[in-house]
C-alpha cells in the first residue's frame, strides 16, 4: 500500500467515437494489470447496447470494467454524479495494486474527473421544465438564450445538446453569472494521482469511413428492435439516452417521421460531425499526448504499451504491488 499522499498512476485513453478506444484499453489492462472505468455518457445506461457500440460482455469480461450498465434509462446523471462514482473507484483500484484506466469519448466527464466542477446551484426542476417546454415550442430557443447569457458556453455546447443547454442556462439564471465564469472558481481537482492522457488521433477520412460502416451495422444488427424493446419495457421516449445519435433517428423511424435510409444517412452525417467536435474538444486538453492511428491496430497498441511501460517506471511503489508487464 502507498502512503495516502503518494502520487499514483492514472491512465486516460480518450478520443473521437470509432477510434478503437475500448479495444486499446483492454489490451493495456491485460498487459499491466489494469481495470477500465467507462467515460462514455451513454454506455452508463442499461439496455442501450447496439447504438452505443458497447463491446460484447464476453470481451469486457477479459478485464474488470466499471460504470457500464449502471443506470436505468429514466435516470438523470450529471458530471458531478460521474465524479462521485469514479473518484472512489480510482482509489479502490489503486488500493488493489491495479492500474486505473479511464476510457471514453465524453471529454467533459474526463476533464471533470481530473479538474473538478464548480459548486453550482442545485437543479431547479420547475425552471428546467419551463426551459424544456419553451425549447419544444421554439426550437433553438435555449442556444439563442445562452448566447446572450454566456457566449463562451454557447460556443462550446452544440445547439442540439438539450441537457447541457438546459443546465448552462439554469446556472446562469439562478446565479446571475455566466457558467464559464463560475466554472473557473472553486473547483476540486483530483488529488493523489499523476495522470497520463493519451488521445487517439486516427486519419480523419478513415475514421469517417469507419463511422459510416459502423452506422450501417448498427441498423443491420437490430437498432430499431432494440429501441422498440426499450419502449415496450415502459421507458419514455424522452429519456436521456434516447437523445443520443442513432437512437434519436431510430425513434423517428418508428414514429414514421423518416425512412430507414434517411435515418441511416442522418446518423452517419451527425456522427461524423460529433467526431469533429470531439477532436476540437480534445485539442484543448492540457498535457495530453496524441497517438496517431486506431486503438485496435496492433502497431498502435504496441506503441502505447511501450509508452505506458515507460510511464509506470516512475512509480516504483506500484511495481512492488503488481504493476508492470504481465508474465
Amino acid at each position: 500500500m502507498l502512503e495516502d499522499k503518494a502520487a499514483a498512476p492514472l491512465l486516460l485513453i480518450l478520443g473521437p467515437t470509432g477510434a478503437g478506444k475500448s479495444e486499446l484499453a483492454i489490451r493495456v489492462a491485460e498487459e499491466f494489470n489494469g481495470e477500465v472505468i467507462n467515460a462514455d455518457s451513454v454506455q452508463l445506461y442499461r439496455f442501450f447496447d447496439i447504438g452505443t457500440a458497447k463491446l460484447p460482455i464476453e470481451r469486457r469480461a477479459r478485464v474488470p470494467h466499471h460504470l457500464i450498465d449502471v443506470l436505468e434509462p429514466g435516470q438523470v446523471f450529471t458530471a458531478g454524479d460521474y465524479i462521485r462514482l469514479a473518484r472512489p473507484l480510482l482509489r479502490k483500484i489503486v488500493a488493489r495494486g491495479h492500474l486505473p484506466i479511464v476510457c471514453g469519448g465524453t471529454g467533459f466527464y474526463a476533464r471533470a474527473l481530473l479538474e473538478g466542477l464548480f459548486p453550482g446551484p442545485t437543479r431547479d426542476e420547475l425552471l428546467r421544465q419551463k426551459l424544456v417546454q419553451r425549447e419544444k415550442r421554439r426550437p433553438g430557443f435555449l442556444h439563442r438564450l445562452l448566447r446572450r447569457l454566456d457566449p463562451e458556453a454557447a460556443r462550446r455546447i452544440h445547439p442540439h445538446d438539450r441537457n447541457k443547454l438546459v443546465r448552462a442556462v439554469e446556472v446562469c439564471l439562478l446565479t446571475g453569472r455566466p457558467m464559464t465564469e463560475l466554472f473557473r472558481e472553486g473547483r476540486d481537482p483530483l488529488q493523489g494521482f499523476q495522470p497520463l492522457k493519451l488521445i487517439l488521433d486516427p486519419p480523419r477520412h478513415e475514421l469517417y469511413e469507419r463511422i459510416n460502416r459502423r452506422t450501417e451495422r448498427m441498423f443491420e444488427q437490430g437498432l430499431l428492435e432494440e429501441v422498440r424493446r426499450i419502449l415496450d419495457m415502459g421507458y419514455p421516449a424522452d429519456a436521456t439516452p434516447f437523445e443520443s445519435l442513432g437512437y434519436r433517428q431510430a425513434l423517428a423511424v418508428l414514429r414514421g417521421e423518416m425512412s430507414l435510409r434517411e435515418a441511416i444517412e442522418q446518423t452517419k452525417k451527425q456522427t461524423r460531425h460529433y467526431a469533429k467536435r470531439q477532436w476540437t474538444w480534445f485539442r484543448k486538453e492540457r498535457d495530453a499526448e496524441w497517438v496517431a492511428g486506431f486503438g485496435d491496430d496492433p502497431e498502435v497498441q504496441q506503441r502505447v504499451l511501450d509508452r505506458v511501460q515507460a510511464y509506470l517506471a516512475a512509480f516504483p511503489a506500484f511495481a512492488s504491488v503488481g504493476l508492470g508487464r504481465s508474465s
